[in-house]
Order: C-alpha cells, then sequence, then structure tokens
C-alpha cells in the first residue's frame, strides 16, 4: 500500500470496533415509529446481520494439512462473514512461495479484503505490496507480529509469540522443570520459533529444541520417543500445537520416560487430555478470535473506515493458561470447536 494513502500515515485515533458494528447495524432502527408497527419491524429484520452491500474477503493461511488449529480459525472467520454479509473465500498452504501465489489469486479475483498470516513474511512481501497497488485492504492474523507493519498491514491480531514463550517458561519454572524438549512443527516458522525462544529466555532450566516434520504424525511421534529413549533427563516436553502435545503423549508412554507434556494452543481433544492429567497445562491464543476480528476488521474499515489499534499497535489474543483450575468453564466452548 501507497504510504501517503494508508490509513496510519494519517494518525488517527483508535475507535471501538464493537460500538461501530453496532452502530451499523441498528443504523436502520427507529423508536419514532412506535408501537405495534415498531414490533413488526423488529420481527421481521435480521437481528445482528450486517445489510451493508455483499463484500468478498479471502483468507490465506499457512495451515498443514491435517491441523485441526486452522479449523477454529476458520470457523471465527465464518462467524464474522456471515454476521457481516460476506463472501469468505478460504484457501491454505504451508509452503510460503505457495502461500504467495494463493494470495495473488486473490489479487485476481478482485476481492474486497484479504486477511493473511506470515508464517514466512519475507516470501509474502512481494505479491502484499501489489495487493496495495490495487487497492485491497490486507490484514495479519496468527503469524507474523513482528513484521506486519513493515509490510503495511492495515491491523493484527494475534499473540505475541515472544511473551507468551516467556510465560510458558515461568510456568515451567513453577511446576519445577529442570530439562524441556521443544518439539518446532515447521522449520522456519518464525512464530514457533519465537516461541521456543521465549521459553528459553525465562527458564532456569536447559531447553533442547527439536525439529519435526509436522505433516507426517507418525514420524513426528518416532522422533519424540528416540529423543526421550537418547535423554531421560527430559522432564518435561513442550510441543507448540494440540495435535502434536496428544502424539508426544504417545511418545512418552512407548518410551517409558516419566516426562510431562504441556503445549501451546488447543482443541477439544486436548480439553479431554488436561482434565485427564495426560497434558499438564496449554497456551490458548484463541484463534476464533483471530479468524472472526481478521474478517470483522476488514468489513469495519470497508463500511465506517475503522481500524483496530490505530494502525499501530496490534490486537493480542492471547497468552493465557488452561489447567485444571479452569479447563471445565473453557472446555464447554472447546467442544463446539470454537475455543
Amino acid at each position: 500500500m501507497d504510504r501517503s494513502s494508508h490509513p496510519r500515515s494519517r494518525r488517527l485515533a483508535p475507535v471501538v470496533a464493537v460500538a461501530a458494528a453496532a452502530a451499523l447495524t441498528l443504523a436502520g432502527c427507529s423508536s419514532s415509529s412506535g408501537g405495534k408497527k415498531s414490533e413488526e419491524g423488529a420481527a421481521n429484520a435480521s437481528a445482528g446481520k450486517a445489510t451493508t452491500p455483499r463484500m468478498t474477503v479471502a483468507l490465506v493461511t499457512h495451515q498443514a494439512p491435517g491441523d485441526t488449529f486452522w479449523d477454529t480459525v476458520r470457523k471465527g472467520a465464518e462467524a464474522a462473514a456471515a454476521k457481516d454479509n460476506i463472501k469468505l473465500v478460504y484457501s491454505a498452504d504451508p509452503n510460503a512461495g505457495n502461500q504467495a501465489n494463493l494470495v495473488q489469486n486473490a489479487i485476481d479475483q478482485k476481492v474486497d479484503g484479504i486477511a493473511v498470516t506470515l508464517a514466512k513474511p519475507d516470501a509474502l512481501k512481494g505479491v502484499i505490496g501489489k495487493a496495495g497497488k490495487a487497492g485491497i485492504p490486507v490484514v495479519g492474523l496468527n503469524s507474523g507480529l513482528s513484521d506486519w507493519k513493515k509490510l503495511n498491514l492495515l491491523e493484527f491480531f494475534g499473540q505475541d509469540e515472544s511473551v507468551a514463550g516467556e510465560a510458558f517458561g515461568k510456568k515451567l519454572n513453577e511446576v519445577g522443570a529442570k530439562k524441556v524438549l521443544c518439539v518446532m512443527q515447521e522449520q522456519g516458522n518464525v512464530g514457533l520459533t519465537q516461541r521456543c525462544d521465549g521459553v528459553a529466555k525465562t527458564f532456569e532450566g536447559k531447553v533442547d529444541p527439536q525439529n519435526v516434520n509436522g505433516t507426517d504424525m507418525p514420524s513426528v511421534k518416532s522422533t519424540i520417543t528416540a529423543k526421550l529413549k537418547q535423554d531421560p533427563s527430559i522432564d518435561y516436553v513442550v510441543t507448540l500445537g494440540a495435535p502434536f502435545a496428544l502424539t508426544a503423549v504417545q511418545s512418552v508412554s512407548d518410551a517409558g520416560s516419566k516426562a510431562k507434556v504441556a503445549t501451546f494452543d488447543l482443541n477439544k481433544d486436548l480439553i479431554k487430555a488436561v482434565k485427564g492429567g495426560d497434558i499438564q497445562f496449554a497456551v490458548d491464543q484463541q484463534p476464533y478470535l483471530q479468524g472472526y476480528l481478521a474478517v470483522d476488521g476488514l468489513w469495519l474499515y470497508k463500511n465506517n473506515g475503522n481500524y483496530s489499534g490505530g494502525g499501530e499497535q496490534p490486537v493480542l489474543t492471547g497468552p493465557a493458561f488452561v489447567d485444571k483450575s479452569n479447563v471445565d468453564t473453557i472446555g464447554e466452548f472447546a467442544a463446539k470447536g470454537t475455543r
């Protein structure tokens, strides 16, 4: 995007998105008609749904096949799209070059807005610039907090992975961990690297990073198992995604290890594992909220000129810890696939 025309350059004060959305949604309502007509109008209205012109928004992520985390992101995006009269076009590829091609496809289709993850921001820099030249607003979500402003995105919704990692390291200190295996399922993903680096920054013990191929779960299992057999001093396995945590539990059993498992991210199966004690705790970055806010943010910008954080600050959706003390409450929502 041209910085001279980008809303961030105007330094407007941040606005409250929820209030703006409510104002737009209720714009057609009036109390002046009163009585029965007012009641009939309310009954016939599509409550809570926008009547603004139809938009098309592309959501392009780096989802790998089988990674259920992104199902939750997508559900949030779909909920916002349904509310905002938006046609949502979802596509994903873990290969950064292919993901850039998907963004280009969205530009070619002349969508009204693009929401994109920036796991490997350098590979997407060029195509995001093309979106700006085409006059298509772009927001970031989930990955790329350190780079969204450099790429001149409108907004960013996600977790500060370094802060989350540091909080995780402190939690490991509290539970008395001494040596941690940090399992990274996608080599070169900046967010995953920041998580492990954050853990190492605050953890008083030793962190042993381990790359695995997250698209090949049997390989993930065998790699963790072999590592635990090789080094029985590892007392905690830290995974960076819910499916890998559940696999790590199997690896601990196969290796005859006494190591415990903790993780970043949630899904409904992981909630059960926390309740049962197989997983000690998890960091929740609220992926549903990331997808929802990204799509809703584009609608607000298109229809009311709003942009969260004033174009200067990200909207943080995490981190928050889930353990036995609060898992029952969180579990109610996770069972629906929305948390």
